[in-house]
């Protein structure tokens, strides 16, 4: 198909040149990582308005085919989304290895992970957070807040809460690098052995903060999953609280077919 042609169909202008655009990137004329034309450039070769341009390239983003940096433009996808799979990326075999769960599905994958620390220290606990971890809204827990990249790209922001009872009494735990493992292993290392994980997992639209902070386009959406992490003793010893790119993940989950 000559760049800058559609087919002729009864689908709306904006569709047609997106569709165009998905045929080009399918076929490889656009390669991944490479910048799609700009809005202005769209409405030059296609012959349309400022709106029709822009919502030929929103239409597009939402194939999962280009992904939006602001001040940038939209790229062509450099890399499958990470197939996050619960059956595995919390085995205690990771943990002696030394790796913490997105070190180890990202390298899976075969992009370069990285963790900028955001905060570390006392917060008052959320009321949903509190519920989780049997406490009274605003009791004092331990916080880490992170940001993980994958091949420098910002995919997913996650806020660990702790008990401090619990907390107070591993140092690790307030440190950037908690060590090998992270901060499950060290949790293990002083007595809390890991039983089982809960996770709830809701989508919806990213708010402005949102957005900034993993680089999204605007309206956007985000997977927010919340896990509570369990000990042998039942009790609930760490929920992280953790906002993900939804283009960036594909959640799997195995659920056993028992009474």
């Amino acid at each position: 198909m000559r760049s800058g042609s559609v087919r002729e169909t009864s689908a709306p202008r904006y569709l047609q040149i997106a569709e165009d655009l998905a045929e080009q990137i399918q076929k490889g004329v656009l390669p991944p990582g490479e910048q799609i034309p700009s809005e202005s450039e769209l409405m030059d070769r296609y012959k349309v308005a400022p709106g029709t341009a822009r919502k030929a390239v929103a239409e597009l983003r939402t194939t999962g085919l280009i992904e939006t940096h602001h001040g940038r433009g939209s790229f062509v996808k450099s890399r499958p989304p990470v197939n996050r799979k619960s059956s595995d990326r919390f085995r205690r075999s990771h943990r002696k290895a030394g790796k913490a769960a997105y070190i180890a599905e990202a390298e899976q994958a075969g992009a370069a992970p990285s963790v900028r620390v955001l905060y570390i220290g006392p917060t008052e606990a959320p009321a949903e957070i509190a519920d989780r971890l049997a406490i009274a809204p605003g009791t004092q827990v331990l916080a880490r807040r992170r940001l993980y990249f994958s091949d420098g790209v910002p995919t997913e922001e996650a806020t660990s809460y702790l008990p401090w009872d619990i907390a107070k009494d591993i140092p690790e735990l307030f440190a950037e690098n908690p060590g090998g493992g992270g901060i499950y292993a060290r949790l293990e290392d002083h007595g809390h052995t890991l039983a089982e994980f809960t996770e709830t997992v809701r989508a919806r639209l990213a708010t402005k903060p949102e957005t900034t902070a993993l680089s999204l386009s605007p309206g956007a959406p985000i997977i927010h999953l919340t896990r509570n992490a369990i000990s042998e003793a039942g009790r609930v010893v760490e929920v992280c609280d953790t906002l993900m790119a939804a283009d960036q993940f594909v959640l799997d989950y195995r659920i056993p077919a028992s009474d």
